[in-house]
């Protein structure tokens, strides 16, 4: 597709600052947890198999003959990928997989299930790539984390770091990692976030106290109720949270991003047909200007990422 060819129509949603389908009555609502139980995350069919599509023969034969590229995906990570209030599945990754299927010309199918078990369900084909803000590390590129197990390889298409959530006006005085000593942290099993949490309180005199969730919404109801007085979580969501939980009243985003690093969609190490023409189809969306279309929608443009590589994290 050139910049002059039409657009895509993409699956849009509203802007981050004006959606507020995760609260009501100002009172935070949870989206679907995260679970194994291979829940489909749409409707099973979200786009036709397009045979003129421009990257459609890059695709492997098993792709094509299946007609769609299953997508691993913990789906409970506002405004990353969530249940809307359809229980349909909306945000940054969804949006931009959907316009990389134009390119591709099969629908990518979003799959709910657990984060830390992901790329093991890939790597035993239970999914064909994983999409869900998976920080790409060279730890789990060579399967040496303990939710990486078997290795993948990263297609990057965005870029974020980790924040401080915490309740509003601070009531901890919290601006680094450094005041999260002595107090009790929430974050989410096997992320970067967990590790980060970790390896700050190897350096603390006083011991953090983890809470470490299925979900990163258990996470954000622990520090509503004040069980937690920190949620460490990832850039985007920390924002999203803090401006759309009870129209920003809950909670607050303190101290600078940290660790910035980039996201990628995770393909088996055995099939690089697929990863290429997944690298391929992004490179194009950014090309054409689709791509900073979806980010402007979700307010997300910091993340902004200027080419698709591979396997970029350290």
């Amino acid at each position: 597709m050139t910049p002059s060819s039409p657009r895509p129509s993409l699956r849009r949603r509203p802007r981050l600052l004006a959606a507020s389908a995760l609260v009501t009555a100002g009172v935070l609502v949870l989206g679907a947890c995260g679970s194994d139980d291979g829940d489909n995350g749409g409707d099973g069919d979200n786009g036709a198999v397009n045979t003129d599509a421009p990257l459609y023969d890059q695709l492997p034969e098993s792709i094509r003959e299946a007609g769609k590229i299953t997508v691993g995906s913990d789906i409970a990570y506002a405004p990353i990928e969530y249940y809307d209030e359809n229980n349909e599945v909306t945000g940054i990754d969804p949006a931009i997989a959907d316009a990389m299927a134009e390119q591709l010309g099969v629908p990518m199918d979003f799959v709910n299930g657990t984060f830390d078990g992901l790329v093991l369900g890939m790597n035993s084909g239970r999914y064909d790539v994983i999409m869900s803000a998976m920080t790409d590390t060279r730890e789990r590129q060579e399967g040496l984390s303990e939710d990486a197990e078997g290795g993948a390889d990263f297609v990057n298409y965005f870029e974020a770091g980790s924040a401080l959530l915490v309740a509003a006006g601070n009531p901890e005085g919290i601006a680094t990692l450094d005041d999260l000593c002595g107090l009790t942290v929430a974050s989410q099993r096997g992320t970067s976030n967990e590790a980060l949490v970790e390896r700050q309180g190897e350096s603390c005199d006083e011991p953090i106290e983890m809470l470490v969730n299925d979900t990163d919404d258990e996470s954000i109801t622990q520090l509503q109720s004040g069980r937690a007085q920190v949620v460490v979580t990832d850039f985007p969501v920390a924002l999203y949270n803090a401006t759309t939980a009870r129209d920003g009243e809950l909670f607050e985003v303190v101290g600078e991003q940290i660790d910035a690093a980039p996201y990628g969609i995770a393909v088996p190490k055995d099939n690089p047909e697929l990863r290429d023409a997944l690298q391929q189809a992004l490179q194009a969306i950014i090309d054409d200007g689709t791509y900073q279309e979806v980010l402007a929608e979700w307010d997300a443009e910091t993340g902004a990422i200027e080419s698709a590589t591979v396997n970029a994290g350290q």
